[in-house]
């Protein structure tokens, strides 16, 4: 599978955090390969100490095999023309075991080294005998909240798949489930076939997202409405994360599913063409869906500060309202508060002598807050 590579390599998307923080992770991956000659293999993603773990199935419409592997070139160069061969590697840690395979199976040294950059942004890139597909796969983690962001490489050869992972564990069980129980036409097709079925897997799996992420906003509206929160503040810009996430993930993806089918080397079957154009809808899809919830999302920012806004404009309506009551209450007392002496004068308050001066006062007082709050409930202000 020698070959020369057509198009220029193009960099990608950190998968986690915000845009800022992406474009730091961006460029901690970059830094280290500058100054490397092209092609040269340095894992850019987490550090891992885990065994890489190989999965190989083999089949056709009549037979099944599969099991963990250890050695990818033996499995290669036994494996039967007359058959599909899915090679899953788990772990891209191992550099060592990847140049092997970059030196025995004919994989373009630029391409396993983007492969071994897991900051790649989907893409497609065609060969003489093979197709280099990289995808992002999103799904939640165990804990149902965060989503994780993994690269899937995948290289297509005529009888052959080789898919690469950062992780085990991923959302092509279902994919495999039909392997194994011969559903559908699967295990009639051929190995494009398989590549369609696990791009289409991935894009599927967007759906499952947008519909979490479209409770979450109707969950976010509706505790805006009734009582918003700093919490409220926080699932919204967790929300606008996720779907940027989702956009810089699926809106390249879109040219990657035409471009596959527009593809002439003879690698992407006609029959295959048909269901891309089904991916390739479904991608618009997602899109459109991803635009409108981050139009939403924008508007439940704008509620969030609105009703902020109207709360503390009646708390300070209530405020204003109770200290105009008390501007004739505090007149009133600074009066009688005053020492002037009525011995000395008839006109210095004489009230301080009069045996109903102080309930009076008390009834001025009563009588002036009543007046004022009849004034502003006639006028609608409470």
């Amino acid at each position: 599978m020698r070959s020369s590579k057509k198009g220029d390599r193009k960099r990608g998307n950190h998968p986690s955090g915000s845009f800022i923080q992406n474009l730091k992770m961006f460029s901690k991956g970059e830094s280290k390969n500058i100054g490397r000659p092209p092609g040269d293999l340095v894992f850019t993603g987490e550090k891992r100490t885990e065994k890489v773990t190989i999965d190989l199935i083999e089949y056709d419409s009549d037979r099944f095999f599969e099991k963990e592997v250890k050695d990818v070139i033996k499995t290669l160069k036994g494996a039967s023309t007359d058959t599909v061969t899915w090679i899953n590697i788990n772990g891209l840690h191992d550099v060592e075991l990847l140049g092997r395979i970059v030196e025995k199976i004919g994989i373009h040294p630029l391409v396993m080294e983007d492969i071994i950059n897991t900051d790649q942004r989907p893409k497609v890139e065609v060969y003489d005998d093979y197709l280099f597909v990289v995808l992002r796969m999103l799904y939640y983690n165990a804990n149902g909240k965060d989503i994780r962001n993994e690269q899937v490489s995948l290289l297509l050869c005529k009888d052959c798949l080789l898919t690469f992972q950062e992780y085990k564990g991923d959302v092509f069980e279902p994919i495999r489930d039909r392997i194994r129980k011969n559903k559908g036409r699967i295990r009639k097709m051929k190995a494009d076939y398989l590549a369609y079925s696990l791009i289409d897997a991935v894009v599927d799996n967007y759906f499952s997202l947008l519909e979490t992420a479209g409770d979450r906003i109707e969950a976010i509206e509706k505790e805006l409405s009734e009582d918003p929160q700093e919490r409220s503040l926080r699932s919204i810009h967790e929300m606008k994360r996720e779907l940027i996430l989702m956009r810089r993930s699926v809106w390249p993806l879109r040219d990657v599913v035409h471009a596959l089918e527009r593809e002439e080397g003879g690698l992407i079957s006609p029959g295959t063409v048909v269901y891309l154009r089904d991916v390739y809808d479904h991608t618009v899809r997602v899109m459109d869906a991803v635009e409108t919830y981050r139009d939403m999302v924008s508007g439940l920012l704008e509620l969030y500060m609105s009703s902020i806004s109207n709360r503390m404009n009646e708390i300070m309506k209530v405020l204003t309202i109770i200290a105009t009551i008390f501007i004739p209450l505090t007149f009133i007392a600074g009066v009688y508060g005053m020492n002037f002496n009525p011995a000395e004068s008839p006109l210095n308050m004489p009230e301080l002598n009069w045996f109903w001066g102080y309930p009076f006062s008390l009834g001025l007082m009563l009588v002036s807050a009543f007046i004022m709050f009849m004034f502003f409930k006639k006028k609608r202000w409470i």
